[in-house]
């Protein structure tokens, strides 16, 4: 198992998942936006949030690909088959307790159910699976998540 395979893993695994979300969101499958959603964290300006989110998301991509390697290495196995089962563990833990819970206590403009829309300008919480986004984004986030899992655990596998 290799550091370089979880860098590339991670990468290209981070661009299959974006890419597949933005195209999701594209289709009209979700009205999520992850790197807008993102991005906004740190900066109100909408062009600046989307650049600088698209960013965090790779950063974190890569992170999680870290992760990845280092679940490998303790259980001294990898492959396809088994980074898409984390993806898929990865894609579930996203829409509930990343995304749900965690999300909207350190997002400076995302609405909670305890905040009022009087008190500013708020992105609306994406909710349990991030269902407030559509029906069908659950579907999107986890499938992007087992394609991302799977490169990784290639690519780790790969570079053994």
């Amino acid at each position: 198992m290799s550091v370089w395979g979880a860098v590339a893993g991670g990468f290209v695994g981070t661009l299959v998942l974006t890419t597949a979300l933005s195209t999701a969101s594209e289709f009209g499958l979700t009205r999520m936006d992850l790197p807008f959603l993102l991005g906004t964290i740190v900066s109100s300006d909408r062009s600046r949030a989307k650049a600088l989110g698209y960013a965090m998301h790779f950063a974190t991509g890569l992170l999680f690909a870290f992760v990845y390697l280092g679940i490998f290495a303790a259980i001294g196995h990898s492959g396809w088959l088994l980074g898409a089962l984390f993806g898929l563990v990865h894609g579930l833990f996203a829409g509930t307790a990343l995304v749900t819970v965690l999300l909207p206590v350190v997002h400076p403009r995302m609405g909670t159910p305890f905040s009022a829309a009087a008190d500013g300008p708020l992105l609306e919480a994406p909710g349990f699976m991030m269902l407030n986004y559509g029906r069908r984004t659950p579907l999107a986030t986890i499938g992007a998540h087992i394609a991302y899992g799977a490169i990784v655990g290639g690519f780790i596998s790969l570079a053994s």
